[in-house]
């Protein structure tokens, strides 16, 4: 019963984010606001992941082929395929839920239980839009630019380090990276990302708007808005994939 509960008060608050906005200039500069915030500052993080595991695919897919049997281009091709299929929209999500979603959440559980949320709703101004809708429309549109960004930078840096440390001709790594490509496959990864955005901002916004207590339990709420937004992702992950690839 709880988990039914928690799962139709999720819907109650989406009704509220969703309803209609008291001044829209105010809600875009909030929104500007946010996407600086929750997704530019985690351009840093994004990049430094991206380039090592590109390296980490390249490498250890060399390691395990290493056959004279298997071309060299496989390991381009197989760098491509991980990157854009799984790691920059799946990897980057659970991270960005770690530091996106926790910083969420903490944020609003702080405004709940100082009260300011509170002062919100008596002012007549409807708090589950004002703060959580501009966090959903900047994360929407700035992490599929973040997945992009990743992509391009995982498979860069798997070139460089196949390049750098011998073990694959850059030809032939380019070669495979050229090989086979669908432009589905980015598509693919760019509208699991929309909805691993859309995950990640509602769900952590609902356990800080939800925050009861002091600043302990703004802390609980951040821990949970990680793991819920983290197994949600998960689910969609499969259900995504299921759909769109099968």
């Amino acid at each position: 019963m709880s988990t039914l509960f928690h799962i139709g008060q999720y819907f109650m608050l989406l009704r509220d984010v969703f309803s209609r906005p008291e001044r829209l200039s105010l809600y875009w500069r909030r929104t500007l606001e946010e996407m600086d915030l929750l997704g530019v500052k985690s351009l840093g993080i994004v990049a430094l992941l991206s380039a090592f595991m590109g390296a980490v695919i390249t490498i250890q897919t060399k390691t395990n082929i290493d056959s004279p049997l298997i071309q060299a281009w496989v390991v381009g091709f197989a760098t491509r395929q991980s990157t854009i299929l799984e790691f920059s929209p799946t990897v980057i999500s659970l991270i960005l839920a770690g530091k996106v979603g926790s910083n969420i959440a903490a944020e609003i559980g702080s405004m709940r239980v100082k009260e300011q949320i509170d002062a919100l709703d008596i002012m007549g101004v409807n708090s589950a839009g004002y703060l959580i809708l501009p966090k959903i429309v900047a994360t929407v549109l700035m992490n599929p630019f973040l997945v992009m960004i990743s992509m391009f930078l995982g498979i860069f840096g798997g070139w460089l380090a196949g390049v750098q440390t011998g073990i694959v001709v850059s030809d032939d790594f380019i070669m495979g990276i050229q090989l086979g490509f669908k432009p589905f496959h980015v598509v693919y990864a760019l509208l699991k990302t929309v909805v691993f955005a859309f995950i990640i901002t509602t769900i952590s916004a609902y356990h800080g708007y939800f925050t009861r207590g002091g600043t302990r339990e703004v802390g609980i709420s951040s821990t949970r808005a990680v793991v819920y937004s983290d197994v949600v992702i998960l689910l969609a992950n499969v259900v995504l994939t299921q759909l769109l690839l099968l």
